[in-house]
């Protein structure tokens, strides 16, 4: 893009969704920003009617990315209910992406909203550590502090092996969530 140039409506959005299917990593709308000389609302607008469109775009605390789906890497997700403090998140998320799983999202179930879910996307320390930065810095509450700390995540990892030592390692440290009668 022309350094300066402001990038208008359809070509803008066409320049987002091709970096975006072209990166590795997570794209910060200030980043869009300066690439397209617009404000970060109108990049915030340009990535919601994307969305619209049915492109799989997540939104993360490190920025947007675009789902797209390996053909030779299967992927296997499970749902597993958690519970802890709001002081124990950092611990519960290094523990899970130490184990070799992806945390994609987390899930709370709302008395008046019904399922209430948050993209979290990390699957390593780094990004842990970027996204509890970023709660702090906003001074954000978590979804499970609306619930005294129930939640689900959706891990993902490329085996069934290593979800179930993921899943150990959370009642093993006290974070697997079971009912008792």
């Amino acid at each position: 893009m022309a350094p300066g140039k402001k990038v208008l409506g359809e070509e803008r959005r066409d320049f987002i969704l091709k970096l975006l299917k072209k990166s590795h990593h997570p794209i910060t709308g200030s980043e869009f920003s300066k690439k397209t000389n617009v404000s970060r609302q109108v990049i915030v607008n340009d990535i919601t009617l994307l969305k619209a469109r049915n492109e799989p775009i997540i939104a993360t605390s490190q920025g947007y990315f675009y789902l797209s789906s390996s053909p030779q890497e299967t992927i296997i997700e499970r749902t597993v209910a958690c519970i802890h403090s709001p002081e124990e998140t950092e611990n519960e998320l290094n523990l899970l992406v130490d184990q070799g799983v992806m945390v994609k999202d987390v899930r709370v179930e709302h008395p008046i909203y019904g399922d209430l879910t948050a993209s979290i996307m990390v699957s390593n320390r780094k990004e842990v550590d970027q996204f509890m930065q970023k709660v702090r810095e906003t001074k954000a509450s978590f979804l499970s502090q609306l619930t005294n700390g129930v939640h689900l995540h959706t891990l993902c990892a490329k085996d069934r092996v290593t979800l179930d030592e993921a899943v150990h390692a959370l009642h093993e440290n006290g974070y697997l969530f079971e009912e008792f009668e």
